[in-house]
């Protein structure tokens, strides 16, 4: 195993090292690196599914870094997340192989960025120690830096990239300080000694530095502020790697430190709970309102992340309350959570790309009937938001049925902050889960069943190699629901070094049938679901065309996306900014919606007579960026131009300053002794 590992990593190194050799206006060769990856990360699938049932890899780099004992160690949670994520990132790289082909200019910098991502996700995933973790963690920030940095095709990408680097070294700067305080009480880098911290302040303290760290890479609020600018600044594919892969590794890190650091404190479940639940409110109440796609999708990765840290909130009140049943429903549902969002995510961005690639935007209005003309990308994007609205058969409807399931359990909890914790998280979880699917039905209301867009023709629109990325991906999306008892018994194995799985496995109340792990609670069987669903709807149309005689065939027949009747077109047919509308009323408070009429007066023909309208302006204001980010913003360019003026001052001054220093430090010292 430990010989696939290494050829996993040589093969994303290689492409690494291609990509910047060669020219990238040659495309027989620009393809070679993702090739590569394709073929690393099939790699690293074998070596996690083997670790996961049960064959432990360890790889001992102790004098290559010289610092400690440091190594790769890959148990059944790293094993869990190696065989998700490089499945994953197998069908993206075959993907983007036709991407990269058909792309008429694709920067220098991109395959580089996109293999480096793969390669520090894969030892992230596999590290022992602190050392070798936060190499890979700064590591993969650079690559989102190169990713968002590397196409240039907007004034503002700079900002952007930067704006995503500092919410990286926010997130490392976080974990580095965690890691000292834990490495500093036990005296040793490696993770596994780290369980004999006890509980205290100390404790505490790392606690949160943890949740902030990782959750500052999985996108809950306020650290999201990087992710719709920065997933959109991307190119293509690699957008998918983003979101799909490289953001689960903060998921990754806060399943390892349940392990680690154990039973958190009250105060800070009820936190994760909190944010959880408005992280995911605020993220698809966001997505709803985006008149372009890649927005939207941006903004639903930041409400997948709040409900995965919710779901995750349930486990820590198990840990809390030492109960493996709640700790095993919670982990449990998150990682179902996981699993859905990261194949929906890959999937949408993934044909994203190629819509793109042919039409030259992701607006929505532009994309009318998209899916008539272009089938394979179409179909991808499909599926992808049926996944991500939580409609079955989907795994996103069995993820989503095991969150709200796992927050039900609030009546098992004692303490009265947890319940009512608990609770909240759920309403507000409800409400995000109705909210999503308003804005994924909007999706495929515009993209797939509106009229066919005019200047695009029907096409070959992927490559044979990206045709087979992407029924992978769509095959994840749908099979994935119907082996759902396969695979809770694949994830019980993984979550084995945090819970028991003989408390995860109770999961499954018979071999087609879930239930949220505690008996007699609720059940729900997704493989039937996808046997019952097909005849109810044969059994419907049948009935319907007995019951008519044949007159249902006789029906008159009009396109299926109008606004109200037939034949509306142009400035009055329903667009994806009127679709969302209504929300902007209902949830004003939420989205900072702002309204501001003016009246035109336009001219006539005749001296005497003018023509007035009224125009409605609205817009939302993301609160977070208004009340959080520009006020320190501000303020700190306020403190900068002051400060400013220090540089230019006499050098007799600065003694000056440095000798009555000198003397304060003196007189408060003298004073406490």
């Amino acid at each position: 195993m430990s010989a696939l590992l290494g050829a996993g990593l040589a093969c994303f190194i290689l492409g690494i090292a291609l990509d910047l050799l060669n020219d990238v206006a040659r495309r027989a060769l620009r393809t070679v690196p993702y090739a590569l990856a394709v073929a690393g990360s099939c790699c690293l699938v074998i070596v996690g599914a083997r670790t996961t049932v049960g064959m432990s890899v360890l790889v001992d780099l102790t004098g290559l870094f010289g610092v400690g004992h440091n190594g790769l160690h890959i148990d059944a949670l790293a094993g869990l997340f190696l065989t998700l994520l490089f499945a994953l990132s197998a069908a993206v790289s075959a993907s983007a192989i036709s991407w990269a082909r058909a792309e008429r200019h694709v920067a220098r910098g991109v395959a580089s960025g996109f293999l480096l991502v793969l390669a520090s996700v894969a030892v992230i995933l596999t590290a022992s120690d602190a050392f070798v973790f936060l190499f890979a963690w700064e590591t993969l920030s650079v690559a989102f830096f190169i990713l968002t940095a590397a196409t240039r095709h907007s004034r503002n990408q700079p900002a952007t990239a930067w704006a995503t680097l500092g919410m990286g070294k926010v997130s490392g700067a976080a974990l580095l300080l965690a890691f000292l305080l834990l490495a500093g009480r036990t005296g040793s880098l490696s993770f596994s000694s780290w369980h004999s911290v006890g509980p205290g302040a100390l404790h505490d303290v790392a606690w949160v530095l943890v949740v902030v760290g990782f959750g500052a890479k999985i996108g809950i609020a306020p650290f999201h502020v990087w992710i719709p600018r920065g997933y959109n600044s991307a190119p293509g594919p690699t957008r998918a790697a983003l979101a799909g892969i490289a953001a689960n590794v903060g998921v990754y890190g806060l399943w390892r430190f349940l392990a680690v650091l154990g039973r958190p404190p009250v105060w800070l479940v009820v936190g994760v709970l909190v944010v959880g639940g408005v992280s995911a409110l605020f993220g698809i109440t966001f997505a709803a309102v985006q008149s372009r796609l890649g927005r939207v999708f941006a903004y639903s990765s930041i409400e997948n992340a709040g409900l995965i840290v919710t779901a995750y909130g349930v486990a820590l009140v198990g840990t809390d309350l030492h109960s493996p049943s709640l700790v095993a429903v919670g982990l449990l549902a998150a990682t179902l959570q996981t699993v859905a969002h990261a194949v929906a995510k890959s999937a949408l961005f993934a044909s994203l790309a190629h819509i793109e690639a042919a039409t030259g935007t992701d607006d929505l209005d532009a994309l009318r009937g998209i899916g008539r003309r272009l089938p394979w990308s179409g179909t991808a994007l499909a599926v992808g938001a049926l996944t991500l609205a939580g409609l079955p058969p989907t795994i996103g409807f069995v993820s989503e049925w095991f969150i709200l399931e796992a927050l039900m359990q609030q009546f098992r909890v004692g303490g009265l902050a947890l319940r009512l914790a608990l609770a909240g998280a759920g309403a507000l979880v409800a409400l995000t889960v109705g909210v999503a699917v308003l804005a994924f039905l909007r999706v495929l209301g515009l993209t797939l069943l509106g009229p066919p867009t005019e200047h695009i023709e029907r096409r070959d629109d992927a490559g044979l190699v990206a045709k087979v990325g992407l029924s992978t991906l769509i095959a994840g999306c749908l099979g994935l629901a119907i082996a759902s008892p396969w695979e809770v018994h694949f994830i019980a194995r993984g979550l084995s070094p945090v819970v028991p799985r003989s408390a995860t496995s109770q999961a499954l109340k018979s071999p087609w049938i879930l239930q949220p792990v505690f008996h007699g609670f609720s059940i729900l069987s997704p493989t039937w679901l996808w046997i019952i669903m097909p005849i109810a709807i044969l059994s419907v149309t049948l009935g319907a065309l007995l019951l008519s005689r044949g007159r249902y065939l006789r029906v008159r027949r009009v396109a299926a996306w109008h606004s109200g009747t037939s034949g509306v077109e142009g400035r009055a047919a329903y667009t994806s900014f009127g679709f969302a509308n209504p929300l902007r009323h209902v949830l004003a408070g939420v989205l900072g919606t702002r309204r501001e009429r003016e009246v035109v007066v336009t001219a006539s023909d005749s001296p005497t007579e003018r023509h007035e309208h009224v125009v409605t302006r609205t817009t939302v204001v993301e609160p977070f960026v208004a009340y959080l980010y520009q006020p320190v913003r501000s303020a700190t360019l306020k403190v900068a131009n002051v400060t400013k003026r220090l540089q230019n001052g006499r050098l007799n001054y600065y003694v000056a300053y440095m000798l009555i220093a000198l003397l304060a430090a003196l007189a408060i010292t003298s004073a406490l002794h």
